[in-house]
């Protein structure tokens, strides 16, 4: 596994007031589901990076008001239509 250090200031770790883990998984989280909802990675991606199974992630992401299903209006109308 691949380690990456981020150097931040103090007041970072304090404005959110959590411990460094606790700092670490919720910036994991924030940039998996970033990524995650610019279809950038896939939900199995997104949940590896965030440190979860698939069904925790989609439960994180519902908690933060995200929708997980990407619908491209376009291509459900060709579909509707096609059907």
């Amino acid at each position: 596994m691949a380690e990456v250090t981020i150097n931040l200031p103090e007041e970072v770790l304090s404005a959110r007031r959590l411990p460094p883990d606790g700092f670490v998984n919720e910036l994991r989280l924030a940039a998996a589901i970033h990524w995650y909802q610019r279809n950038e990675i896939s939900q199995e991606k997104a949940a590896q990076i965030a440190g979860l199974n698939r069904r925790d992630f989609l439960a994180a992401v519902a908690r933060e008001g995200v929708d997980v299903f990407n619908v491209d209006f376009e291509d459900l109308k060709r579909e509707l239509k096609s059907g």
